[in-house]
């Protein structure tokens, strides 16, 4: 470019398993530097620098902590956000706890969901924790798409989405098996 700059992206690991991403508004990043890390685990590296640089910094990145998740880029009308991305698509925390098991250890939705119970028992109710389990199916089989086109990043953790690394999925595979299985699922 003119300038001889990288656009970078700023979307991540769990936004990318989601689809919560625009196609090709996203995609025209030359650099996705948060691509394989999950949005919990974004929350913490921001939390920890808080704390470590202190003072204005600390307080402009607490700012942004305590904002909701949102894809917005104006101020909020009459200080209310008007779209909360969790609202939307669920508690990060069940995604990003869905995607590392099944990416990382290629586990079916009973035994996730069976571990989401266990793990979340005090915080999410098993109905919810379905719903949601549910909703990420859905979406990572549907939005897979915008994963086989994504820019180039690092691969940081143990779990990564990239085409050119260790995920290979077709665009148009069909998650009709993982639906029926979940849909077997009893809640007591």
């Amino acid at each position: 470019n003119k300038i001889n700059g990288l656009v970078i992206g700023t979307g991540d690991l769990s936004e990318l398993a989601l689809g919560w991403a625009t196609y090709n508004g996203d995609h025209m990043s030359m650099y996705g530097v948060n691509s394989s890390v999950p949005k919990t685990l974004v929350r913490y590296i921001v939390s920890y620098e808080a704390k470590r640089l202190g003072g204005v910094i600390e307080a402009a990145l607490t700012d942004i902590l305590n904002t909701p998740v949102s894809p917005e880029l104006l101020p909020p009308e009459n200080g209310v956000i008007s779209q909360e991305t969790e609202q939307i698509v669920g508690p990060y925390q069940l995604h990003d706890f869905f995607l590392y098991h099944f990416v990382r250890f290629g586990d079916p939705p009973s035994k996730i969901f069976r571990l989401a119970v266990y793990a979340f028992k005090n915080k999410y109710h098993e109905n919810e924790i379905l719903k949601w389990l549910k909703l990420f199916c859905r979406r990572f089989f549907s939005q897979q798409f915008k994963r086989s086109c994504m820019p180039d990043g690092p691969r940081v953790g143990s779990v990564a989405l990239s085409p050119r690394g260790d995920w290979r999925m077709p665009s148009d595979a069909n998650v009709t098996v993982w639906m029926e299985q979940i849909e077997k699922m009893q809640i007591k």
